[in-house]
């Protein structure tokens, strides 16, 4: 009978650590997060997850005769929004899922 007790014990404080698991997930996926480049001049917002929600730019970047300067700052601002969002996810998440492999959360 005792190992039946253990068990439940053990199924309770699994489904709690699911719980806290989904509310923080869902907190992470409400955040927005900010990265620029070029001194400010392109911003990258994202989710928690790492998605795009918006790219702002400064019209003074837009030189048609040089597009590959602004597509760089484009992809840097990107890039440092999402790694942002990957460490804050990493530091909400970070004591629930030590040695765990989240779906939807890189790195994670």
């Amino acid at each position: 009978m005792k190992g039946m007790a253990n068990m439940g014990n053990l199924m309770r404080q699994a489904k709690k650590l699911q719980e806290e698991l989904e509310k923080k997930q869902a907190e992470i996926a409400e955040m927005k997060i900010e990265a620029s480049s070029g001194g400010g001049m392109v911003t990258a917002t994202v989710n928690g997850k790492g998605e795009l929600l918006n790219l702002a730019m400064e019209k003074e970047i837009v030189d048609p005769e040089d597009m590959e300067m602004l597509v760089d700052l484009v992809v840097a601002a990107v890039q440092e929004a999402q790694k942002s969002a990957q460490q804050k996810a990493q530091e909400m998440l970070g004591p629930l899922t030590q040695g765990m492999s989240l779906p939807g959360m890189p790195g994670l």
